[in-house]
């Protein structure tokens, strides 16, 4: 149960409990429709009724809408983090298994080191 049908029942139950409360409270002063304020207090009691019942069915109704959005977004999710789990892998594994990380000599750059073309071994002299 989610915290829409909570809530629905909540208020449902609620509303519906001081409709009959009025109801009852009505024939127990034994208002009588004769009267203009006893027709006046049943027909608003009535509509109350009427208006809580209507509730109940808007709200069944959204709760039945929110629950496909739900379920569509929920399928928009597989097919979108699927895809995108299977398309974009950041690193390939296999790459990393055949490195050799303790050998560092590939990665020895001084600054001492000697360069081995032709143009640096001119001691400055370039040909015309």
């Amino acid at each position: 149960m989610n915290i829409c049908q909570e809530y629905e029942e909540d208020i449902m139950n609620d509303s519906i409990k001081k409709i009959a409360y009025l109801k009852g409270l009505a024939h127990g002063y034994e208002v009588s429709e004769k009267s203009k304020e006893g027709k006046l207090l049943l027909e608003i009691i009535d509509t109350l009724a009427d208006l809580a019942e209507s509730l109940e069915e808007k709200y069944s109704s959204l709760e039945d809408y929110v629950d496909m959005i739900e379920e569509d977004l929920s399928e928009l999710e597989e097919v979108v983090y699927d895809e995108e789990d299977d398309d974009f892998d950041l690193y390939d594994d296999d790459d990393y298994e055949d490195f050799d990380f303790d050998d560092y000599e590939d990665f020895d750059f001084d600054d001492d080191d000697e360069c081995e073309c032709e143009c640096c071994h001119d001691d400055g002299e370039t040909e015309e």
